[in-house]
């Protein structure tokens, strides 16, 4: 008799203790209309580190976005000032620059699918110069690979891999650089893909 009434005791008090718990969550959760309630681990979603675009005291000029020191390079950059912008520049990439990637199937469906994304639009799927926004547009002078000339002289299909890749870099007449969009590993696949279409009769 003795042990059950301890046990209803226990029980009661256990009642009790998760009452006043849950009412105690209850209000302070009601208490503030904004609130959320209990937050957990709040520094998972609350940045620890500034915004680029916020106020930071750490720096003299007060900004967080702050330009990389002198004489670094990004990880991943390839220097690429021994091929300048001219047409020397362009002609010495023809001459020296090879395709350090192997010519397999993975490389083609990749520079593929580079080409379509980056090419396409104005080249056109086949490399014949017809791309959909040539035809909308209504603009002309871009080449077929395998059909036309070059506008720095010779034919489309006689570019080697290296002018192929100056121009993707630097871009030539209405087509701009895609150096920021294609990466140098990228480009080679392009490169290889073009040299596919050059084939065509």
């Amino acid at each position: 008799m003795k042990g059950s009434t301890l046990a209803m005791n226990k029980n009661k008090f256990v009642y009790t203790a998760f009452l006043a718990i849950a009412f105690a969550a209850t209000f302070s959760a009601c208490k503030d209309k904004r609130s959320t309630g209990l937050e957990y681990a709040r520094n998972m979603y609350d940045p620890i580190a500034y915004n680029p675009d916020q106020p930071n005291k750490n720096f003299k000029d007060g900004k967080t976005a702050q330009l990389p020191p002198a004489h670094t390079k990004p990880v991943g950059f390839t220097e690429y000032d021994e091929y300048p912008n001219t047409k020397e520049g362009y002609e010495a990439a023809g001459v020296s620059m090879v395709n350090p990637l192997p010519v397999d199937t993975v490389n083609l469906a990749e520079g593929k699918h580079l080409f379509d994304v980056f090419c396409s639009p104005c080249h056109g799927t086949k490399g014949d110069g017809q791309g959909h926004l040539v035809k909308i547009e209504k603009f002309n002078g871009v080449p077929s690979y395998f059909a036309g000339s070059s506008s720095r002289g010779g034919d489309m299909k006689a570019l080697t891999a290296g002018k192929i890749y100056h121009t993707i870099t630097y871009g030539v007449n209405n087509m701009g650089s895609h150096a920021s969009q294609i990466s140098p590993t990228d480009r080679w696949k392009v490169v290889m893909y073009v040299q596919e279409l050059q084939k065509q009769q």
